[in-house]
């Protein structure tokens, strides 16, 4: 079965939602930049409330090893997303407890997974300028031999319109959506998120 992660969460209610609705993982954006920021704080009493319901990752961009370190330590996130520019030498230091997202910007995306560590990788689209949560689809070609090389979580531009056609032309362990379930920026739509899961589950 294709495992459901739920990127952008920023409130208690909404990772109840996804937790009751069977999704295995939840995202938490650390990065300042982010419309999708998760304060620390509520980070705390999200894992606090379903810390053994749930797999919980904290999504950094170019943090030091301390700082995610030390927000994992604070929060009782389980483990850290690396979605910025860190080097093969960062994700070792952090390893078991965390992986690397790479951005879809073509062939050479393959060479640079090789240089990352860990089981676990996550592919998301590339749009220049942005960082995650842009809605776009990546090349699911690429995607798809990835997924046979590591694996591969699939992000980018997935809803419940397109996601089992994802799933069946990829074939990731895990699919990750954030604005494909969303009524704005950190605000999950429930009937969507409902519809998300139900598509993903009928895929496999």
């Amino acid at each position: 079965m294709v495992a459901i992660k739920i990127c952008g969460i920023t409130r208690l209610e909404d990772a109840r939602a996804c937790v009751e609705l069977g999704v295995e993982w939840l995202g938490l954006n650390f990065w300042r930049g982010s419309k999708r920021r998760c304060d620390p704080l509520e980070a705390r009493r999200i894992v606090d409330a379903l810390d053994t319901q749930v797999r919980i990752v904290g999504v950094f961009v170019d943090a030091s090893v301390e700082e995610m370190r030390r927000t994992l330590q604070q929060t009782g996130v389980h483990m850290a997303q690396l979605h910025g520019d860190e080097s093969p030498g960062t994700l070792e230091a952090m390893l078991p407890h965390a992986f690397k997202a790479l951005r879809a910007t073509g062939p050479e995306v393959l060479e640079q997974a090789a240089r990352y560590g860990g089981g676990d990788l996550l592919l998301d689209a590339h749009v220049p300028g942005v960082v995650g949560g842009t809605g776009t689809t990546c090349d699911w070609d690429l995607a798809a031999t990835l997924a046979r090389m590591r694996l591969l979580t699939l992000a980018g531009g997935l809803t419940p319109d397109n996601v089992r056609e994802a799933i069946q032309h990829v074939r990731p362990i895990r699919v990750d959506t954030a604005s494909g379930v969303e009524s704005a920026p950190g605000r999950k739509d429930w009937a969507r998120l409902e519809a998300f899961v139900s598509a993903v589950r009928g895929a496999t």
